[in-house]
């Protein structure tokens, strides 16, 4: 019986499980990982209690996948496509990094700017996703705190307008809130 934590190492040999368990000869399932199992992955988070794709799963991959939660006593939506609403509008597969290439299976990840844009949408909500923040702004490429808040209002248009965002950003990840000029 599982205790239903995931760490990097639990989810590449679930995520294997699940691929083993999919029918053979069709064209491979694809998963596009993001959040916490994403961080967990990379060894940027401990672990998390699910793994969240932003591709609809559908009823063959809810299949192999209820079969490796009840092998491992694991929650029947550990792998789930939860986040698929909140995926950014900037999000696209071919920015996406091979995680692995499994027979039935593809395994990318979300750029991490895109996840960091999408904690910054439920930011609000979860603390996890505060931690996580301040875990991925390094990694971004964001050069400023203001780049991120555009970026994030290109990735998610229908968002109120936050006139305390760029600070809220710069506080919490220590980023300038505007980038330096750069020398000419």
């Amino acid at each position: 019986m599982s205790d239903g934590i995931l760490d990097g190492d639990r989810i590449r040999a679930h995520l294997a499980e699940v691929a083993a368990a999919l029918p053979a000869g069709r064209p491979p399932h694809r998963l596009i990982l993001v959040g916490g199992s994403l961080l967990a992955w990379h060894g940027l988070r401990d672990s998390t209690r699910d793994v969240d794709s932003v591709v609809a799963l559908d009823a063959t991959l809810r299949k192999a996948v209820e079969t490796v939660s009840v092998r491992h006593g694991l929650a029947p939506r550990w792998l789930n496509d939860h986040a698929r609403p909140f995926a950014p509008q900037t999000l696209r597969e071919q920015d996406c990094d091979l995680l692995a290439d499994l027979p039935a299976l593809r395994v990318l990840g979300a750029p991490l700017d895109q996840v960091f844009l999408m904690k910054l949408h439920a930011t609000r909500v979860r603390t996890s996703d505060v931690e996580d923040m301040v875990v991925l702004w390094p990694r971004t490429g964001f050069a400023s705190a203001a780049q991120a808040v555009a970026l994030y209002y290109e990735a998610y248009p229908l968002a109120e307008e936050d006139p305390f965002l760029v600070a809220y950003v710069a506080d919490l990840t220590g980023a300038p809130e505007h980038a330096e000029p750069t020398p000419s």
